[in-house]
Formats: structure tokens, C-alpha cells, sequence
């Protein structure tokens, strides 16, 4: 990154924090930039993998990480239903209701599934298939990127 980028980024993150964005996404040219807010968090255990040792012989995995993500295994006949937006995910449309869609529910195209906020706006998502869901990926009040998998519908 040269000083020129690196200052973009700078002004970038200091729009986001004046005025209290969650998210901020700009195109200059062919170049990119998302800058996304994360609430801080104390870092967990590391967890180190071993190198190969030298009699030819490997170390076991020593956590899941180094499974292939999730959208990778989704079955050839789920539907995936992909977020819009960066944003936040939520099930139901406030902390003591009804989650809009479960594992199980069988949907209709235009049904709600969930709720994306982004930069304090709430983007109802609604399903684009008809189906059965087999899977909510995210977890509640987990950040979401966009085009991630929210939803597997199998018809």
C-alpha cells in the first residue's frame, strides 16, 4: 500500500468514526475500499498449527479452522439466499420476538427471513425461492459480509 492509499484509508476511517458509521464502501477507479466497524473484542487462545516434522510425518489439525468453509458444502440443490448489504443479522425484529424464519420453516418467495442493519437502517431480506430451510449460516447479532450465505433453501 503506498502513502497515497494508506492516506485514503486514514480519511476513510475518520468519516467512518465522524460520523458513526457502521460501514463505509467507496470505488475510485478500478480500486475498492470497504472499511467496516467491529466492537472490540479481548483476543482469545491462539492456536498454533504444527509444521510437517522431519521424518515425513504431519501434525493433526489442532482446531476446525482448517475445515473448508461452510458455503463450500452446501448441497448442488439448496438455494442460497446471500446478504445484500454489510450489516448486522438478526432472526426476529427486536430481542423477545419470533425469529421471521427457522431451520425446517418452509418458505415462500417475498417471505421475510431476517433483518440486515446497516449504517442504522434495518433491510428487511426476504427469500427469493420457494422451499424448506436446511440452514441459517450467521449467528444472531453476528456482522455479515456481503454476498456471505445467510440461508439454504431446498425446494
Amino acid at each position: 500500500m503506498d502513502d497515497n492509499e494508506a492516506a485514503r484509508v486514514r480519511a476513510l476511517g475518520e468519516v467512518l468514526t465522524e460520523f458513526d458509521l457502521d460501514a463505509i464502501r467507496l470505488k475510485i477507479g478500478d480500486t475498492e475500499y470497504e472499511l467496516v466497524r467491529r466492537e472490540h473484542q479481548t483476543p482469545g487462545p491462539v492456536t498454533y498449527a504444527l509444521p510437517p516434522v522431519a521424518n515425513g510425518f504431519a501434525a493433526a489439525p489442532l482446531a476446525e479452522s482448517a475445515a473448508a468453509p461452510a458455503s463450500a458444502m452446501a448441497p448442488a440443490s439448496a438455494k442460497k439466499v446471500t446478504a445484500p448489504v454489510v450489516g448486522v443479522f438478526y432472526r426476529a425484529s427486536s430481542p423477545g420476538s419470533d425469529p421471521f424464519a427457522s431451520v425446517g420453516d418452509r418458505v415462500s418467495v417475498g417471505q421475510t427471513l431476517c433483518i440486515l442493519e446497516a449504517m442504522k437502517l434495518m433491510n428487511e431480506i426476504t427469500s427469493d425461492h420457494a422451499g424448506v430451510i436446511t440452514r441459517i449460516l450467521p449467528e444472531n447479532g453476528e456482522l455479515v459480509a456481503l454476498g456471505e450465505d445467510l440461508f439454504w433453501i431446498e425446494a
